[in-house]
């Protein structure tokens, strides 16, 4: 099968790997469609993500595909089912690491229910807690949203990790596919205003047309004078970026007891923040990891909102190529002018 494999920092090629064979609580998922994450993709294969130094590696963790192998004790998962969250971590080869393995022709997902039913939901038996949200997807559901779903669902989690409810004012930094899920899904959750940050003009253009209240430019005027230019600060501000600098940026725009929301992978080892800034109380939350239990709870509303139209895949995928052209697609997502790059399989 074909993998896309960062072979060293700064050089992805398509690799031939042995096909995989799933253990009796695992189902084996040939790719349909799979989606690069701006973010941790960038990060990997430029060498910037934390704890990982081993190359070739091989890349990719939002994907969709169709069940075509079952072992003997899966449950939860159908031959013709479309799934969602398969992985592969351990290869033949052993030159080659895992980057999640998401991008492969075949991945594996496990039937975390079934492990949780028998007993047997723990390391020694190949449990982990990315299980959790490997799921199938009703057959309603078009594979571009599903493959959308795997950025969906962890934001969605990401709104209740944040403590974020219906009538609160929040800014957010990043108009990528993070940035504008938060817009969509905060609008929908019944957020009251909802300000986007981004140094793009074609992204603060689809952040307005996402529904955020007002756009502006990381070095615009406006900006440090937000709260006052309001008549009130906010209550809470999102870097959707992951850069330090958005946080210190933010503390003086956020009221007493406000919160500053940090969301994905931050390179650095260390953040200073400088508190003086802001209020005296202020909150900060760390989501640089999903929190799975809300990842899974969320596949359901995020389910009912593309069956009523309310979220659509083609408002967040801008290009599409096929996974021959990787090195391509990530070259464009490098230079600005992607949203949301899919990856066709043949």
């Amino acid at each position: 099968m074909r993998a896309v494999v960062v072979v060293e920092p700064g050089k992805v090629e398509l690799v031939e790997l042995p096909e995989p064979l799933p253990g009796p609580y695992q189902v084996r998922v040939r790719t349909e469609a799979a989606s690069l994450c701006n973010a941790t993709d960038g990060k990997l294969v430029a060498g910037h993500f934390p704890g990982v130094d081993k190359y070739p590696l091989v890349l990719g963790h939002e994907s969709a595909g169709i069940v075509d192998m079952a072992g003997e004790k899966v449950r939860g998962f159908r031959l013709g089912d479309r799934a969602i969250g398969g992985l592969l971590f351990e290869f033949d080869d052993s030159r080659y690491s895992s980057g999640w393995g998401g991008f492969c022709e075949y991945t594996l997902a496990n039937d975390h229910d079934a492990m949780v039913e028998d007993g047997v939901a723990d390391q020694e038996h190949g449990w982990f807690e990315v299980c959790e949200i490997q799921r199938p997807v009703p057959a309603d559901i078009a594979v571009e949203d599903a493959v959308m779903l795997c950025t969906w669902r962890e934001v969605y989690g990401g709104l209740g990790d944040f403590q974020l409810q219906p009538g609160d004012e929040i800014l957010v930094f990043g108009a990528g596919p993070v940035g504008l899920s938060f817009v969509k899904f905060g609008k929908l959750l019944g957020l009251s205003y909802i300000g986007v940050v981004d140094p793009l003009p074609n992204k603060r253009e689809r952040a307005l047309a996402m529904g955020a209240d007002a756009v502006l430019a990381p070095d615009s005027p406006e900006l440090p004078k937000l709260a006052e230019t309001r008549g009130r600060p906010l209550d809470a501000v999102i870097d959707a970026v992951g850069h330090p600098a958005i946080a210190n940026a933010a503390l003086p725009l956020i009221r007493m007891g406000g919160s500053i929301c940090i969301y994905g992978v931050i390179a650095d080892q260390s953040i200073t923040l400088a508190k003086g800034k802001g209020p005296y109380n202020f909150n900060l939350y760390m989501h640089q990891w999903p929190t799975r239990y809300r990842e899974k709870t969320a596949l359901e509303p995020l389910c009912q909102w593309i069956r009523q139209g309310k979220v659509r895949s083609a408002e967040f995928i801008t290009h599409e190529f096929p996974l021959e052209h990787i090195a391509e697609a990530l070259a464009a997502v490098h230079d600005g002018g992607v949203v949301k790059a899919l990856l066709r399989y043949d």
